[in-house]
C-alpha cells in the first residue's frame, strides 16, 4: 500500500522559513512543524517524521520563546531535541487567564483566520471585534464564520451585523453539519495553507472542524438551550489534514479574552474613530464636552454611536493596562535572570 508522506511545502513551509537555516544547521538539524501541543509534550511532523517530543528549549530567551501549534522548529535529528523556533511569520497570543499576566500562546504562522460565530443569542458584536483586533494586530486576513443559520428564520440580520464591523469584510453563512454549505471555506484551504478557528465554545467549530475533513472524529456538544452556551470539548491546539491539502488548527474555545499590545489591530478595527479624534481642535481632546471634538459632532450628526465609541474606549483602555503589566513582568523577569 502506497503511504502519503507528506513534504515540507504540504506542510506549509514557505520561503521565509528556508532563509533562517544556515548550512550548517541543514545538515545537523531537522525541520518539523507542530501539529498539536498536549501536557508537557508536542506531536511535530517533518518529512519522513511523525514523533511526540519534549518541547524544552535549552536557551530559552523568555516567555513566546516555547513551542506552539503551527510553530517550525529545528530538531537535532538524532536526538530529537528542540534546537530552536523558527521566527515566526506571525503570531496569536493573549494574556493568560488569571492575576499572573503571563503571556498564553494560541497559534503561530497561520495564513487565514475563521471567527466563528453562531446564529443564536450567543451572537456577540464585541467579542467578534476582540477576534478582528487580533487577526488585525497580527496581520492575517479574516473570514467571520457564522454557523447554525438552520436554527434561525433571519440569518441575514446576523450577517449584517458582522459586516457592518469593518468595510469589506468577508462573512460566511454556514450550516456546519452540511457538507454543502462549507464547501466554499474549504477554498481557503489549499496545499500548505493553514487556517486557525477561533470563536467560543458551542459556535460549531468543532463539528466546522469535522465536517470539512469528512469526518467525524472530534468530539462535539450540544450547547445549553437556556442561553446557548457550550462547554470545552476542544482540549488541545491541533491541526487537522484537510483533503484540499491545507490544515485546518482548531483551539479551545475562549468566551473572553483580554487584549494586549494591540495598538495597531485597535487602530485598524476602529479606523473611524482614530480618523476622527485627528480631526479634534485640541490633540488632548478627551472627546466628551471640549469644543471642536469630532467625536462628539459625529455622534451628533449619527454617523457614529455612543456603544461602538464606548466599545473602543474599552478595549483602548484594556490594551493599555495588559500591554504595561505585561512589559513589567518581563521586566522583573529580566532582572531576576540577571541576578542568577
Amino acid at each position: 500500500m502506497e503511504v502519503n508522506v507528506p513534504t515540507l511545502a504540504d506542510l506549509g513551509w514557505k520561503p521565509v522559513f528556508s532563509t533562517q537555516v544556515s548550512a550548517e544547521e541543514d545538515q545537523q538539524c531537522q525541520p518539523v512543524r507542530v501539529m498539536a501541543v498536549h501536557r508537557g509534550m508536542i506531536a511535530v511532523a517533518g518529512e519522513g517524521l511523525e514523533a511526540m517530543i519534549s518541547p524544552r528549549i535549552s536557551n530559552s530567551q523568555g516567555e513566546e520563546d516555547r513551542p506552539t501549534v503551527g510553530d517550525w522548529l529545528l530538531i537535532d535529528r538524532d536526538s530529537q531535541e528542540v534546537m530552536r523556533i523558527l521566527t515566526r511569520v506571525n503570531l496569536f497570543k493573549r494574556p493568560a487567564p488569571g492575576h499572573g499576566r503571563s503571556i498564553q500562546l494560541i497559534a503561530a504562522n497561520v495564513d487565514t483566520l475563521f471567527i466563528v460565530a453562531s446564529c443564536n443569542q450567543d451572537f456577540s458584536v464585541p467579542r467578534l471585534e476582540r477576534y478582528l483586533v487580533l487577526a488585525r494586530e497580527v496581520g492575517v486576513t479574516p473570514v467571520v464564520v457564522l454557523t447554525k443559520i438552520d436554527l434561525t428564520n433571519d440569518p441575514e440580520a446576523f450577517r449584517e451585523a458582522a459586516c457592518e464591523l469593518q468595510p469589506g469584510l468577508q462573512v460566511e453563512l454556514v450550516n456546519a453539519r452540511d457538507p454543502a454549505s462549507v464547501a466554499r471555506l474549504a477554498g481557503r484551504c489549499g496545499l500548505g495553507e493553514t487556517v486557525a478557528l477561533l470563536g467560543s465554545s458551542g459556535v460549531g467549530k468543532s463539528t466546522l472542524v469535522n465536517t470539512l475533513r469528512g469526518s467525524d472524529s472530534i468530539l462535539t456538544q450540544a450547547v445549553r438551550e437556556i442561553d446557548g452556551k457550550g462547554r470545552h470539548t476542544t482540549t488541545v491546539r491541533e491541526m487537522h489534514r484537510l483533503d484540499q491539502g491545507g490544515w485546518l488548527m482548531d483551539t479551545p474555545g475562549m468566551r473572553e479574552f483580554q487584549i494586549s499590545d494591540a495598538t495597531s489591530g485597535i487602530a485598524e478595527v476602529f479606523d473611524d474613530i482614530v480618523a476622527l479624534t485627528l480631526e479634534c481642535r485640541f490633540t488632548n481632546c478627551g472627546h466628551e464636552a471640549e469644543p471642536g471634538c469630532a467625536i462628539q459632532a459625529a455622534m451628533a450628526q449619527g454617523t457614529l454611536t455612543l456603544t461602538r465609541l464606548e466599545r473602543w474606549r474599552k478595549l483602548s483602555a484594556e490594551d493599555i493596562v495588559n500591554t504595561d503589566s505585561l512589559a513589567e513582568r518581563r521586566s522583573r523577569t529580566r532582572g531576576a535572570g540577571k541576578r542568577k
